[in-house]
């Protein structure tokens, strides 16, 4: 039983995709970002050694044992292969995780022991958190701690949510929802950085023109404007696995408590549904009530909790 690790997307998915796709919901954060980056591999650029990384776990025995890394680069360089894998056989895919630096690394549900075992695959890269349903983000971030001598903090406990029957705000806000243009670039990466900031995101430091380029690059950005102002914005994934994510959904703060943000996240949610998404889903900060009250009120059901612990020190 091992993990197997490697830099190239196309492998990765060759590998988990079926994993990933069996519980799409669950999943959706890897399989929308995989898709990403099958699509545009620049979208997460770092230093070498220290760009994406994919992974995955399972029950085949190889001679390197669990923690085995297959191909791709761990930390500094060790941990590289031909891409084959080390193990004998293929064997039954049972976890997956991505790491797309500054983000945490974002791991599936896993078997009991296998997180910790995932802690110690990954010694020596630079992680600055865990992205994980709570009972496995403990179990990593207790492995990674003790290895790694730092403090483990909770940053965000979130909960993700599909949508049910979609029920349109009424009465409905001033204004009209319609796709984002090339032309509004400036303001919608402004707005993509407060977002960051607000939430506290981890890469909010970062420029996130690419992210904004990559939304508009599908149709991926809906904006609701009143009065001839742009007054809100929601965002939305590309379509994979039959699901799209919906996120970020953002009001400038003198334009909020009008029913605004309700609005364009209805508004994507339809358009999500007319393009054929069979499931549409959406993850809320479990600190922020309001929203968590919106999206309820609109038709969106909670699926699972998630958590996003911190390394510091």
């Amino acid at each position: 039983m091992s993990w197997r690790t490697t830099e190239d997307v196309a492998e990765f998915l060759a590998a988990a995709g079926e994993f990933l796709r069996a519980e799409r919901a669950r999943n959706t954060v890897l399989l929308t970002v995989t898709e990403q980056l099958r699509l545009n591999p620049s979208r997460y650029p770092a230093e070498p050694g220290n760009g994406p990384l994919f992974g995955w776990w399972s029950d085949a025995a190889g001679p390197g044992g669990s923690g085995t890394i297959a191909s791709g680069t761990i930390g500094s360089g060790t941990g590289t292969g031909s891409g084959t894998g080390t193990g004998s056989g293929t064997g039954t895919v049972g976890g997956a995780f991505l790491h797309t630096p500054p983000f945490p690394v974002v791991v599936t549900d896993l078997p009991a022991g296998v997180a910790e075992d995932l802690a110690a695959a990954l010694a020596g890269r630079p992680l600055g958190g865990v992205n994980a349903d709570p009972a496995v983000a403990r179990a990593f971030a207790g492995a990674w701690a003790a290895a790694e001598g730092c403090l483990v903090e909770v940053h965000r406990e979130q909960r993700l949510y599909r949508l049910a029957e979609l029920t349109w705000p009424d009465p409905a806000p001033a204004g009209a929802a319609r796709i984002a243009a090339e032309a509004e670039i400036g303001l919608l990466t402004e707005w993509f950085s407060a977002f960051a900031r607000e939430v506290e995101d981890m890469a909010s430091h970062t420029d996130q023109t690419a992210a904004v380029r990559e939304r508009l690059g599908h149709g991926g950005l809906t904006v609701w404007e009143a009065g001839g102002e742009i007054v809100s914005l929601a965002g939305v994934t590309r379509h994979v696995a039959g699901m799209v994510r919906v996120g970020p959904v953002y009001t400038s703060p003198e334009k909020r408590s009008f029913g605004y943000a309700s609005a364009v996240t209805a508004a994507v949610s339809q358009q999500a549904l007319d393009a054929g998404a069979e499931e549409v889903l959406l993850f809320t900060d479990l600190a922020n009530p309001v929203a968590n009250s919106i999206y309820q009120r609109i038709g969106y059901r909670p699926v699972e909790d998630r958590v996003v612990l911190a390394f510091a020190g």
